[in-house]
């Protein structure tokens, strides 16, 4: 990523704040990054992605802290007021509740289309290693049974 020039905006409680080693490589390769407790629509305006995961109650040691901020870290519709045009929202998926689901017809909603392509890059990987061609797939229906 270094050579895109980007800077890095960890958002997450204090508990699950980004390790330092991931910190140090960033450091050693000049990316900058930023640290938030706060997912607020000032950071979102800087965004030009916006990576989505949940909260993992299993990170936590503490439940009652895990409960505390479960809630904290949701992207609702509303916050993406200030968000560039171009912006894109991506999820791993599945999700919890990090992501309001007047979100998924928003333009800035990237992740429905993530999967899918998540989902052509495994067949050609599975392809790739069978040493299938376009043509064997096409001539072959029992490949794809």
């Amino acid at each position: 990523m270094r050579h895109f020039n980007p800077t890095f905006h960890f958002i997450a409680p204090k508990e699950l704040a980004m390790p330092n080693e991931y910190k140090l490589y960033c450091k050693k390769n000049d990316i900058r990054f930023q640290e938030h407790t706060a997912f607020t629509d000032k950071v979102i305006a800087e965004a030009d992605i916006i990576y989505m995961t949940r909260v993992q109650k299993e990170r936590f040691s503490d439940l009652m802290e895990y409960e505390r901020v479960k809630n904290t870290y949701i992207l609702r519709r509303e916050m993406l007021h200030l968000a560039k045009p171009n912006m894109k929202i991506l999820h791993p998926l599945p999700r919890v509740n990090e992501i309001s689901y007047d979100v998924d017809d928003d333009p800035h909603a990237y992740y429905i289309q993530q999967a899918q392509n998540g989902l052509y890059a495994r067949e050609a990987i599975f392809s790739h290693v069978l040493r299938l061609g376009l043509d064997d797939i096409l001539n072959d229906p029992t490949i794809i049974a």
